[in-house]
C-alpha cells in the first residue's frame, strides 16, 4: 500500500508540472527541437574547411543550432 501511495504521489507531481503545456505550445517546443536538429546534423556534415568557409568551427555547431550565434 506504501508503494503504491507514493507512486501516485510521484505521477500527480509529473503531472503537475504540463498543466500549462497546451497543444501548440507542445508542437512548437517539438518543431523547435527538430529544426535544431536538422541545423546540428547539417552542419556536422560540413568539412572542417567548408565550417572555416563561413567562420564557424564544430565547437560552434551547438550554438548555432541553437540560435545564439
Amino acid at each position: 500500500m506504501t508503494f503504491y501511495a507514493q507512486s501516485r504521489l510521484h505521477t500527480e507531481q509529473v503531472l503537475a508540472g504540463f498543466q500549462g503545456l497546451s497543444l501548440g505550445g507542445l508542437i512548437a517546443t517539438l518543431k523547435t527541437w527538430n529544426d535544431e536538429r536538422i541545423t546540428r546534423r547539417e552542419l556536422n556534415l560540413l568539412s572542417d574547411r567548408e565550417l572555416d568557409d563561413i567562420g564557424l568551427s564544430r565547437t560552434d555547431i551547438d550554438l548555432v543550432a541553437k540560435g545564439q550565434i
